[in-house]
């Protein structure tokens, strides 16, 4: 059973970056679809973005909200995944977590079997 840890976060200016990195522990993300998700305060959990850990296939899923300024990867390892955010902006303050789903599908948000505890991301104005 892969456990999943979470770093990177932290306090940024608007405009700033954070590389995001969730790591899996007593196993690989092998088979595995791994996404990205974030909930702020007072709001429901936000899925950001969402990548297939395959040997030959990274495929990848954003959210509106955010394509063109995160993007997901990967390590070839498989031990490591990555959510670099750019141009950030101050509503981009919450609660950043990390998901996986063994065999699990891009698409369907509500798959996830295993989290992490999370890493807060703050963006001040």
């Amino acid at each position: 059973q892969v456990q999943l840890v979470e770093s990177g976060g932290g306090l940024v200016q608007a405009g700033g970056s954070l590389q995001l990195s969730c790591a899996a522990s007593g196993g690989t993300f092998g088979n595995y679809v791994v996404g990205w998700f974030r909930q702020a305060p007072g709001k429901e959990r936000e899925f950001l973005a969402a990548i297939r850990v395959v040997s030959w296939d990274s495929s990848t899923k954003y959210a509106d909200s955010v394509k063109g300024r995160f993007t997901i990867s990967r390590d070839n390892a498989k031990i490591t995944v990555y959510l670099q955010m750019n141009s950030l902006k101050p509503e981009d303050t919450a609660l950043y977590y990390c998901a996986a789903e063994r065999s699990g599908s891009l698409y369907y948000t509500n798959q996830y079997s295993y989290w992490g505890q999370g890493t807060q991301v703050t963006v001040s104005s």
